[in-house]
């Protein structure tokens, strides 16, 4: 019996069509003259395989399309590097520099496939758009590579390429295939869901009895021909024939199970519209690679340089994981496992030197200026500057405060002479007549006049008062002051006074005399302010306001402040001492006046008064005495009864 395999689409066309003619024959010559028909075209010498994972031909009939992405500047975010149309082939975008920017794309109906919504995917192969996209993104300091999509194609549907910018000067070179009359790939013939595709590899090992599930009657019925007698009628069933690739070499991935029409007895594929399409397996896919997938390390971005300037050293994170699961979205779950799973000598390094810019640099632009004094112990200065390695002056942040030299420094002129000086001698004596005294001033000064603490001199210090002698004194007027008394106040401000009267000197006998005797001397103080020590707080107050009645007992007001030494405000005086603001005043009570003519001509004028008839002016014509006296006690109420009523 002659075993063929699947043949290509072309062929599964014209057989069937062959098929559909020889349905006027008895259905065991058609499918004898059918299976003799498919031996010659493929011999049972081994069942003929195509190899899908050969390298493909060169492309004929299709155009090279490359172009090239660059800008100096651009805001942060995506910006749109350009669109490549379906059906395009050995499709390639590579960062030609490297930089901290990153490639996304996503489809023309907006569905991100790589490094969408601000999520950077992890390097690997995204399966989208009828092929599988490779992501690369080296990120070993050392390398010089930057990021890279490649994909075979063809793509079913166009997808938009895009650049998340965040490093100035970007490029990206790109390049695909398209047809040279179309953008777009032809349509593919649509197999029905009930036809198994034809062309795929097949193990055929996996043809088995145990394969096949389900049978049925023969949906054409071929009516027989007089001439030829009868034979058994053929059966036809659902049988697998194997599996497509798994989406994944390990981590749990997904396979379509591949399904044909074959001759129950004879085991031998037919096409399958022979088989009844309601009978066709549901089950279309499996779980496959379920091991997990070998451990990688995962490594993170470096950190930020940990100088800004000058040799630092930057970090990154490193660690073991591995998938143990592949979705059908292109995700993937991972754990993390014990470092040794992934080599610890092939472990990637996690910390390592960097270098932004070369530091500035400090510059002594001057030589020391002059000492500051002629003698003794004074300071010199020079100019320093912090510079760049371009040669600008930067800011003194900008360079080690550490290792800055100093700008100050004391310096010894030699000990300086030190000499009285005195001032001349007063002209006047301290005394009219008889002795006195008249002074000078001492200072100790240097060789270069800086007045010193009259200590530091050498030698006796000069006198500053002699006597003198103006005369005796005869018949003299002369005002004579006592001492000074005690100060009225223990702290803040007071006063003093000290006692003066006028005498008559004669030769040093003096006489008390009359303060007229002294009029035509200027006559000295007799009272002076004093302060013996400053208060801190204390209360002050204003004098009292008038009082507010004459008679009958009224009220009068003072404000009242706690104040500061300087007079500022203050709340640290002692609440308990606080003066009274508020005071009763002028209780004795009220003198009614006298007037002849206003009196009380009755004697109940008092129920007159309780009863309020005072309004009228009969009861207070009649009543006069009373009615006044009352109108002053309480000049209110009888107001408003007046206007009452």
């Amino acid at each position: 019996m002659c075993v063929c395999v699947r043949v290509s689409s072309s062929f599964s066309l014209s057989m069937a069509g062959l098929w559909q003619q020889l349905g006027s024959l008895r259905h065991f010559r058609a499918l004898a003259l059918l299976h003799y028909f498919i031996c010659l075209l493929y011999p049972p010498s081994g069942a003929l395989r195509l190899d899908t994972n050969a390298s493909p031909p060169p492309l004929e009939g299709f155009e090279l399309v490359k172009g090239n992405f660059s800008r100096i500047f651009l805001r942060v975010g995506y910006h749109k590097i350009g669109e490549i149309p379906a059906g395009a082939r050995n499709i390639s975008i590579q960062e030609t520099v490297k930089s901290r920017n990153y490639l996304a794309l996503r489809t023309h109906s907006g569905v991100s496939i790589i490094n969408g919504n601000w999520v950077i995917d992890r390097p690997g192969i995204f399966t989208a758009v009828g092929t599988q996209l490779t992501y690369q993104r080296p990120n070993e300091i050392r390398s010089r590579n930057g990021e890279s999509i490649t994909a075979p194609g063809p793509l079913t549907e166009d997808i938009h390429v895009y650049l998340i910018y965040q490093q100035p000067g970007p490029s990206v070179f790109y390049e695909y295939s398209v047809p040279l009359k179309n953008t777009h790939p032809t349509s593919e013939p649509v197999t029905p869901p009930d036809i198994l595709p034809l062309g795929e590899k097949v193990d055929q090992d996996e043809v088995t009895n145990n394969d096949i599930i389900k049978e049925g009657p023969q949906p054409n019925h071929v009516p027989s021909e007089p001439n030829v007698s009868p034979g058994p009628r053929p059966s036809y069933t659902w049988a697998k024939s194997g599996h497509a690739e798994c989406s994944t070499t390990c981590g749990t991935g997904r396979r379509q199970v591949l399904w044909e029409c074959v001759e129950k007895d004879s085991q031998v594929t037919v096409p399958a519209d022979l088989c009844d399409p309601t009978l066709q397996p549901t089950h279309r896919e499996e779980e496959c690679n379920t091991q997990s997938c070998p451990a990688y390390w995962d490594v993170g971005e470096w950190s930020e340089c940990s100088r800004s300037c000058g040799p630092g050293t930057q970090q990154r994170q490193v660690i073991c994981r591995q998938v143990t699961h592949i979705h059908a979205n292109g995700t993937e779950t991972s754990v993390t496992v014990a470092p040794k799973l992934c080599g610890l000598s092939d472990m990637p390094v996690t910390k390592s030197t960097c270098q932004l810019k070369i530091c500035s640099q400090w510059e002594i632009r001057s030589e020391w200026s002059p000492c500051s004094v002629p003698c003794g112990v004074g300071q010199r200065s020079r100019e320093v500057v912090c510079m760049s390695n371009q040669g600008d002056v930067e800011d003194d942040t900008e360079c080690n405060m550490n290792l800055r030299p100093d700008t100050l420094q004391n310096c010894d002129m030699g000990a300086c002479a030190r000499s009285w000086f005195t001032s001349l001698w007063s002209q006047r004596c301290s005394a009219d007549c008889g002795g006195g005294n008249r002074t000078r001033a001492t200072v100790c000064l240097t060789d270069h006049v800086t007045d010193l603490p009259l200590g530091s001199c050498e030698g006796e210090r000069p006198p500053e008062v002699t006597s003198c002698d103006s005369g005796p004194c005869q018949n003299r007027f002369e005002w004579y002051t006592g001492p000074w008394g005690q100060c009225s106040s223990e702290c803040g401000n007071g006063t003093q006074t000290r006692s003066v009267v006028c005498i008559f000197n004669n030769n040093s006998v003096m006489e008390v005399m009359d303060h007229s005797k002294c009029s035509g001397l200027s006559q000295p103080i007799t009272a002076q302010p004093c302060r013996l020590k400053p208060c801190g707080v204390q209360w002050y107050v204003t004098d009292w306001s008038t009082c507010s009645r004459s008679c009958n007992g009224g009220y009068r007001v003072r404000e009242v402040r706690c104040l500061t030494d300087n007079i500022a405000p203050s709340e640290q005086c002692d609440p308990s001492l606080t003066p009274e603001s508020r005071e009763e005043c002028n209780k004795q009570p009220c003198k009614a006046e006298i007037d002849p003519s206003c009196s009380d001509q009755y004697h109940n004028c008092v129920v007159v008064v309780q009863a309020r008839l005072c309004i009228y002016p009969y009861y207070r014509s009649v009543c006069c005495d009373s009615c006044s006296s009352a109108q002053k006690s309480y000049p209110k109420l009888f107001q408003e009864n007046y206007i009452h009523r």
